[in-house]
């Protein structure tokens, strides 16, 4: 890896630089079932005794940041370059959850249009002491060409 890939592996990764608390409508969720496809009562009825948010529910939920505030950014736009969530629980409507972001991994791919650094964000949501699940986004910028 790149010297000043590592630069950056070693003074942000793991920190946390936002925190943010989601008050969950259950509606909402059941909204989200919906539109995604979802049948299952347990996903798409409030009322229903096993209702909880279906598993990618948790990559809605967005912090006030999306990368720490001193990090210093490549040259280019940063693009969506995909999610990943890890469910642990259930996660219930009404539930107050509190999301911790940290930069988990930054890494570089070298393609056809040249190098390609990659930030993935971590959010990780918690409902009192319990880690109920983790939401990543990956952000990708192409680097300028230098001819």
């Amino acid at each position: 890896m790149d010297a000043d890939i590592e630069e950056l592996r070693s003074g942000y990764l793991n920190k946390d630089f936002d925190e943010v608390t989601f008050q969950l409508d259950a509606t909402r969720m059941a909204e989200y079932a919906k539109v995604c496809g979802e049948i299952d009562p347990k996903f798409t009825d409030p009322a229903n005794d096993d209702f909880q948010a279906p598993p990618t529910f948790v990559s809605t939920l967005v912090g006030g940041k999306t990368l720490p505030k001193d990090l210093p950014r490549p040259d280019g736009v940063g693009m969506d370059a995909g999610k990943y969530v890890e469910w642990m629980s259930p996660i219930r409507g009404g539930a107050t959850l509190v999301g911790k972001t940290h930069l988990h991994d930054i890494y570089t791919k070298t393609g056809r249009s040249g190098r390609m650094i990659f930030f993935v964000t971590r959010m990780e949501l918690f409902d009192g002491d319990s880690h109920i699940a983790n939401a990543d986004t990956r952000t990708v910028f192409r680097e300028k060409s230098s001819e």
